[in-house]
């Protein structure tokens, strides 16, 4: 027989726990809203995807565990399609903001030019300005530029997934300059001045010192820029054409209608996705 502990014992210990200082109402309190503020993170996420294997079609109540969401998902080829897009958009922006962010970071942390001021604050602005501000100036920015083309050379052009990918990687450069400059603000220069002295190159410098260095925020910054192309909505709303699918757009199309399961399977496969790359980003971080 398991014997259990009167309430007044276990009173008695919280009374003993509180005159000894290892329990007070300021560690109660705060442990109470850490866990408020968890549940309120993660609740929605947890049951997302746990409404993601109901047998109920409209997604609102446990009927049975079902795959079939995530079959119908796979055999959707529009779905596939916008998802496709999205992967290929967020890829691609995401490799050149990366490569153009680096390079910036760097000029703007170690030289001293002229307008280098106003420089830094253009590469703030797509962070500061709202999003529905930027998505609107590209979409002015690509009619003139389609305008002068078609001047120029008589082609007609049309909103695609290409002026979707420079879209984002305007807006993408900005965050990955702001994560690798604050690999570069606790760089070491000694370093590169004694390469220097041992006679290594500029280009071997780079690649063996500077690069495995401040490599952890390019692969800060590359997730940051793919999470946030992979995730747009209103730039991707704005800049792409008909027949032009992206998963942001077409998932809030058929929410607008209702809301399925099968909306469940994709967020949670694109949840799935995320948890992957920030797991191999730490992977890759470990091993350096």
């Amino acid at each position: 027989m398991i014997k259990t502990a009167p309430a007044s014992t276990t009173l008695t210990r919280a009374r003993g726990a509180f005159a000894e200082g290892r329990l007070t109402w300021s560690g109660v309190g705060l442990t109470i809203f850490s866990i408020l503020v968890y549940l309120f993170l993660y609740a929605p996420i947890v049951i997302l995807v746990i409404f993601s294997f109901t047998r109920d079609e409209f997604g609102v109540r446990w009927t049975g565990f079902t795959l079939d969401w995530y079959i119908r998902l796979f055999n959707n080829p529009r779905m596939m399609g916008a998802a496709w897009n999205t992967l290929v958009v967020a890829s691609v922006s995401t490799v050149v903001s990366t490569i153009i962010g680096t390079l910036l970071a760097m000029a703007m942390e170690r030289y001293r030019f002229q307008g280098r001021g106003a420089m830094e604050g253009l590469i703030y602005l797509p962070i500061v300005v709202p999003e529905i501000v930027m998505a609107v100036a590209l979409l002015a920015f690509s009619a003139i530029a389609f305008d002068l083309i078609k001047m120029v050379t008589g082609e007609t052009l049309r909103r695609n997934l290409t002026t979707v990918t420079i879209g984002h990687i305007a807006f993408s450069i900005s965050f990955v300059v702001v994560v690798v400059r604050t690999s570069l603000k606790n760089f070491d220069r000694r370093l590169e001045e004694a390469a220097a002295d041992l006679g290594a190159d500029n280009w071997n410098i780079f690649w063996r010192i500077t690069f495995p260095l401040i490599l952890p925020g390019i692969v800060g910054g590359a997730l940051l820029a793919f999470t946030l192309s992979l995730d747009d909505f209103i730039i991707s709303l704005f800049l792409s054409g008909p027949g032009t699918s992206l998963l942001p757009v077409e998932v809030y199309n058929r929410v607008r209608r209702a809301v399925t399961p099968e909306i469940n399977a994709i967020s949670t496969l694109m949840l799935l996705l995320s948890m992957v790359l920030v797991a191999l980003s730490q992977l890759l971080q470990r091993r350096r």
